[in-house]
């Protein structure tokens, strides 16, 4: 296939790769509530006669856990409802080539029920209802995602017949931001920039991290509909590529107690819908150049902050990354250029954005960027005052309300979460609050590598 094809492509594109044997493969995939992409791969000729108006999954695709286990209790679905089918609508704006895979393409679908109406807790439709209200007010939001993740210089399969003990890292040392020692990754880590760049997905750079082996990967500021589908096709990216490279990679947000956890920073800012004026930028403002709009929505954040955590820290192993020292945060505090704070703001000028410092690599995007803009938004309709900035050691002070510990907390705080039940739909916010009760039912019933070593012969 030739180096000069687009990444994204039209479907007059696609028609003509397929009719040339370029691509013989179209991957529909949609998102589930871990964020990992699910779907079916379609011969390029069926893709184009017939399931590129859509085509059907089974509906117990947004009630399963991790494991693919159904999960009973759910209203939206279950074995009483006979587990139907929701359509899967492909969005021909996300059609792009996977040029790591052979002949193939993929493409996003919308989650719809049988009326043709968006699944209300399909977490592609949970950002799209966000951002109708900010189309509404002429206003469109920019996003990124910086995505960390730790790589192992051996297979998935022989992680798993290890039982993911004693795993060795790609590199023996810290790395952040050293040279030398990412040189020994960029075979891998080159073949990644390059493949997503091939996908349509632009990326700015790579970077050692905090971590033996952990690395970081940022790609351009975009839209938040497309950051976020740019983020899952990127996480997905990364494994395939590194699964066909003989290595692993994991977006645990703590995947080992000694070393750093794995974090997601979102970036984001708001613009004019149509002349592209920064909304948060006020060059008379003596406040970072921080404009009342831009105070309103951090204040909606740092207000609904912990209620909505579990979308930034969505698993029990979530928590165990936030430790103080760590470059996690712990708190709900704003400061500019504080990397010991959970919220920070970060540029100039037109470049100035909130950086969200909290979620984990872990996050599922569409959901974390729904709450993070529902709370911004709710800041702007009640022109929340912003708090003093502060400034100092955040893991220091005795002052800083914190993070919820567990989540078992967050869950408990999700509950009672007003702003999100308005602007989600409560059906959505029970529906998510079963997910994470399920996550930490399965949790507190399993006996621990830890709890048999303490406990076996000493207990």
């Amino acid at each position: 296939m030739s180096d000069a094809l687009p990444g994204k492509l039209t479907i007059d594109q696609l028609a003509n790769l397929a009719s040339a044997g370029d691509i013989d493969t179209v991957i529909m995939a949609m998102t589930d509530m871990q964020g990992r992409l699910i779907g079916k791969r379609m011969t390029a000729g069926y893709f184009l006669d017939t399931a590129v108006h859509e085509t059907h999954a089974c509906n117990y695709l947004l009630t399963v856990d991790t494991d693919m286990e159904p999960v009973p209790g759910y209203k939206a679905a279950s074995w009483s409802k006979g587990y139907g089918d929701f359509a899967m609508k492909p969005d021909l704006a996300t059609l792009r080539l996977v040029p790591w895979l052979p002949g193939t393409a993929i493409v996003l679908c919308d989650t719809l029920d049988h009326h043709g109406e968006d699944v209300p807790h399909a977490p592609r439709a949970m950002l799209k209802k966000q951002l109708k209200r900010l189309a509404a007010m002429k206003m469109k939001a920019n996003m990124a995602s910086e995505l960390e993740f730790y790589l192992f210089n051996e297979s998935y399969e022989a992680a798993h017949d290890k039982n993911y003990r004693d795993l060795k890292t790609a590199s023996t040392y810290i790395q952040d931001y050293h040279i030398l020692g990412t040189t020994k990754e960029e075979a891998i880590m080159r073949a990644i920039r390059n493949g997503l760049e091939g996908a349509g997905i632009p990326v700015e750079n790579s970077k050692g991290e905090w971590g033996p082996g952990q690395e970081e990967i940022n790609i351009r500021y975009a839209e938040a509909l497309e950051m976020a589908d740019r983020h899952v096709l990127m996480k997905n990216g990364i494994k395939e590529m590194a699964h066909l490279h003989g290595k692993a990679a994991t977006f645990m947000a703590k995947w080992n107690y000694d070393l750093a956890g794995s974090s997601c920073h979102i970036h984001m800012s708001l613009w004019d819908e149509q002349d592209k004026t920064a909304h948060f930028f006020d060059p008379q403002s003596q406040t970072h150049g921080m404009s009342d709009m831009c105070k309103q929505f951090l204040a909606g954040q740092i207000k609904h902050a912990a209620s909505l955590c579990y979308f930034l820290a969505p698993n029990v192993n979530s928590y165990k990354r936030f430790v103080n020292g760590s470059f996690a945060p712990t708190n709900i505090v704003w400061s500019n250029d504080n990397r010991t704070a959970g919220f920070r703001m970060c540029g100039s000028g037109k470049s100035l954005r909130i950086e969200c410092r909290i979620g984990g690599a872990d996050l599922n995007p569409y959901l974390a960027y729904s709450a993070l803009l529902a709370a911004g938004l709710n800041g702007i309709e009640n022109k929340l005052q912003l708090e003093p900035e502060f400034t100092g050691d955040a893991y220091a002070s005795a002052e800083v309300k914190l993070l919820p510990k567990s989540l078992h907390a967050a869950l408990a705080e999700l509950e009672n979460a007003a702003m999100l039940r308005a602007s989600m739909g409560d059906e959505v916010i029970e529906h998510y609050l079963h997910t994470g009760r399920w996550e930490q039912m399965e949790y507190e019933r399993r006996v621990t590598d830890w709890e048999v070593q303490r406990g076996f012969e000493r207990g």
